[in-house]
């Protein structure tokens, strides 16, 4: 009797450890959906499913999260992570690196940043952190001066010098690779370019330094980062695997942060 319950026992151990925990996170289109979803194939085996959910724009993915109807998040660096909890009162948590992916510039005018004309239309984000990071990197490329004061988030309004006159046009970042044919160039995050068929290393006629702030993180609910799959997601995230398709897949146009 007593062998007959230490059996049964067992085999309810085993199947409970057969069952694999499930949790959906958020991603935008692009790099850090293609990369989720190698994750996930690392993280089977290890007991997690992760159900890969796609989001069209910025906003939503930490609002998802904030409300419970996605378990974690991977598409945005600290910058603006730090301006979304602020602005939003999200009680959010980063637990691990992810990726850096530098912004192009791109252009179906032009194929040198010395050929933009007097007055040329310049495509930026109309977010604060990445349309700051976006006036940045043109300050780093030499078109334009920026206010010191206005540190990570500087706007059209801490432009101190622009030789060329560049009318900024602020889109959401997503609409940006479709607006081309009416910019004369745009600075585009990778993600957005990848989704709309733009090869970063082949298409861009220019990139942010690798040496940026902007790292992106894995993000889940602030009281969620000591849970036990929290830390099997990020051992996915930072596996061999994932490191190997990340370098095979992005040739150096996605950098891994960990």
């Amino acid at each position: 009797m007593l062998r007959l319950a230490s059996l049964t026992s067992v085999l309810a151990l085993m199947a409970s450890a057969s069952i694999a925990e499930e949790i959906k996170v958020g991603v935008s289109p692009g790099e850090h959906a293609e990369i989720m979803e190698e994750v996930a194939k690392v993280a089977a085996p290890m007991g997690l499913d992760i159900d890969v959910v796609e989001f069209s724009d910025y906003v939503i993915p930490n609002q998802a999260l904030a409300d419970g109807d996605i378990e974690a998040n991977s598409f945005q660096h600290v910058p603006y992570l730090d301006n979304q909890m602020a602005d939003r009162g999200f009680d959010l948590t980063v637990v691990g690196n992810t990726i850096t992916t530098p912004m192009g510039v791109y252009s179906d005018k032009v194929t040198d940043l010395a050929d933009l004309e007097e007055g040329a239309r310049f495509g930026i984000p109309n977010d604060p952190t990445n349309g700051g990071r976006a006036l940045l990197v043109l300050q780093q490329l030499g078109l334009i001066k920026l206010d010191p004061a206005a540190g990570l988030k500087p706007t059209v309004l801490d432009i101190t010098e622009n030789p060329k006159g560049l009318k900024f046009q602020e889109l959401d970042a997503a609409q940006l690779p479709r607006s081309l044919a009416d910019l004369d160039a745009a600075l585009i995050n990778t993600n957005y370019a990848i989704a709309s068929g733009l090869s970063p290393k082949e298409d861009s006629i220019a990139m942010e330094s690798a040496e940026n702030p902007y790292v992106n993180v894995i993000v889940v609910r602030t009281g969620d980062e000591n849970e036990p799959w929290v830390q099997t997601l990020v051992d996915a995230y930072h596996s061999d695997e994932v490191k190997a398709f990340i370098e095979e897949s992005y040739h150096g146009t996605v950098l891994t942060s960990w």
